[in-house]
């Protein structure tokens, strides 16, 4: 506003100028047509510098802020009538001026003690006869009224704009408190979020840059509240379920007889089995942890018929099963290989545990609707709706078989490999009877980006 108020000024002050410059050419011109001519009393050319500047002041109406005087030999003879009246003539800043003139002419712009700004301009007429003294014509035109008028006009702009400026700052206080709310709130939110507790949210509302920023910090503390759940549920899962094997270790090292040979084969073979059992347990614990991380798939381009041809193959080692191929999927997928070929393989070893020699285990693939459908399915024991839920949380175990030594982590990572790749694990009654256990995944182009828990 200050600067606009500055060009104003400044644009309506060339303005004024050129308002008196136009007004004194306007007469210096209407002057030079009228010597230029014909005296009306004689109908020739004038003779008498005196005579012609006469004529001239009669026939002129001049502007308030305007004055005329005619000078001959050197003295003010006659003035137009005007508003301020003969004191500029006293003036010692006219008089001064009018001297400077005398011999150039032109214009000056003085500054009276009385009018202030005035342009005082001379125009030198000299006589055709000899015998004649020269005269003048002076125009001084008043500049003070409009100066004052432009001085007017910007104190009630300058008294608008301070208006404006406290409307607009209580505006803008107003508006910079609603904009910086969800700040606020973010500030104080993460003031209160601690090491044990990422489950508080900051409000979201609008749909401005500020709410992009909270639903991105909401974002982030997501992932963060998921991260450090993930850590706290390992950690408790591997303390509960190693406190068991090291109690075992240490109470038949406490009771060991170092003296009798037998004891010690038979302790030891014991011992190693549960540094078995830990050691498995272990590696899923890790395994589930790490499905959080951004590099735990490593997709690639894999051809669908051969992946489940090469399940079946591999699956047979697992037991005496009657092993079929149900169908193939065609064509190639992006996927990780390796970590479906983990979760399949989990599945069919599921199904042994579940079934007979003798029973029939099948794998087999499709490809429909944007899905790829993975599958392994059994004629055993089958599970149960109610436990279908149950057995693919971690720990989470449905009716078992005894000899079963697992720890019911085996369906929970084919759910943690079925999420990382933006998929689902689905359990269903296979018929005649048995599980018909299915991962589903999206088929997804090689430049797609990977979903992160």
């Amino acid at each position: 506003m200050a600067s606009a108020g500055l060009i104003v000024y400044v644009l309506e002050s060339q303005r004024i100028d050129s308002t008196l410059n136009q007004q004194i050419d306007q007469e210096i011109e209407e002057f030079r047509v009228l010597e230029g001519g014909l005296d009306p009393e004689t109908g020739e050319p004038f003779e008498d510098v005196e005579r012609l500047l006469r004529l001239f002041l009669e026939r002129n109406v001049t502007d308030d802020d305007e004055m005329l005087v005619i000078y001959v030999d050197g003295q003010a003879r006659q003035s137009s009538p005007n508003q301020f009246g003969q004191a500029i003539l006293d003036d010692p800043a006219y008089q001064q001026a009018i001297d400077r003139l005398s011999r150039r002419g032109g214009t000056e712009v003085i500054d009276s003690a009385r009018y202030h700004e005035v342009w005082v301009t001379r125009v030198n007429v000299e006589d055709v006869r000899s015998t004649t003294a020269g005269g003048a014509l002076v125009i001084i035109n008043y500049a003070d009224d409009e100066r004052s008028e432009l001085d007017r006009t910007m104190q009630t702009y300058g008294v608008v704009t301070l208006i404006f400026l406290g409307f607009i700052t209580l505006l803008a206080l107003w508006r910079a408190g609603r904009l910086l709310a969800p700040l606020t709130a973010l500030r104080s939110t993460a003031a209160e979020i601690g090491a044990t507790d990422l489950s508080r949210r900051i409000p979201e509302q609008g749909n401005d840059d500020i709410t992009a920023l909270t639903r991105t910090i909401n974002g982030m503390l997501e992932r963060l509240d998921s991260g450090f759940t993930a850590q706290r549920q390992f950690l408790d899962d591997a303390g509960h379920e190693l406190k068991t094997p090291l109690t075992v270790l240490r109470g038949h090292l406490e009771l060991l007889d170092h003296g009798d040979p037998a004891e010690l084969a038979e302790t030891r073979d014991l011992l190693l089995d549960e540094v078995d059992r830990m050691s498995r347990l272990v590696g899923d614990l890790i395994l589930l942890a790490k499905t959080r991380r951004p590099d735990f798939l490593v997709p690639g381009e894999v051809d669908l018929d051969h992946l489940t041809r090469s399940l079946l193959a591999k699956a047979r080692a697992l037991g005496e099963r009657d092993w079929q191929l149900d169908e193939t999927a065609a064509g190639t997928a992006v996927l990780d290989e390796q970590k479906i070929t983990q979760a399949v393989l989990q599945l069919a070893d599921n199904a042994v545990k579940h079934t007979d020699p003798g029973d029939t285990v099948a794998i087999g693939s499709a490809r429909e609707g944007g899905r790829i459908r993975l599958w392994v399915r059994d004629t055993g024991d089958g599970i149960a709706p109610a436990d279908r839920e149950a057995v693919l949380e971690r720990f989470g175990r449905g009716r078992v078989r005894p000899g079963d030594d697992g720890f019911g982590l085996g369906l929970s990572i084919v759910r943690a490999i079925a999420d990382a790749h933006g998929g689902e694990v689905v359990i269903e009654d296979a018929r005649p009877r048995g599980a018909h256990v299915e991962i589903t995944l999206p088929d997804r182009a090689k430049e797609t980006t990977w979903p992160r828990s």
